[in-house]
C-alpha cells in the first residue's frame, strides 16, 4: 500500500501528464494547458477573477528556459513554491497544522 507522500508524488506526476500534450508537445504545458490545470486542480489557490494578464505573468515566471511552454521541471518548481507558501501559512497559524494521515 502506497504511503501518503508516495500518493502525493504520483498525483503530482499524473496531473501534469493529464494536461500536458493536449496541444503540441506531450511533455510540456502550453499556456492554455497550464491555465486549465491551475483552474481545475488548484481552484482554492487562484481567484475566479484571475485575468489573462495574470496567467501570462505566471507562465513567464515558470518558463525559465523561455520556450513558451512549462516542462515538468518548471512545473515541479511551481508546486514546490506553492508547498513552501502553504508551509509558511501553517507556521503562522500552528492551530491549522495538517493532521497526521
Amino acid at each position: 500500500m502506497a504511503r501518503p507522500l508516495e500518493r502525493a508524488l504520483d498525483t503530482m506526476v499524473s496531473t501534469f501528464h493529464k494536461y500536458s500534450g493536449k496541444e503540441g508537445d506531450k511533455y510540456k504545458l502550453n499556456k492554455a494547458e497550464l491555465k486549465e490545470l491551475v483552474m481545475k486542480e488548484l481552484p482554492s489557490y487562484i481567484s475566479k477573477q484571475t485575468d489573462e494578464a495574470s496567467f501570462q505573468r505566471l507562465m513567464n515566471n515558470l518558463d525559465s528556459n523561455r520556450d513558451k511552454e512549462v516542462d515538468f521541471q518548471e512545473y515541479a518548481t511551481f508546486l514546490a513554491c506553492a508547498a513552501m507558501m502553504c508551509n509558511e501559512d501553517f507556521e503562522d497559524c500552528p492551530d491549522k497544522m495538517p493532521r497526521k494521515m
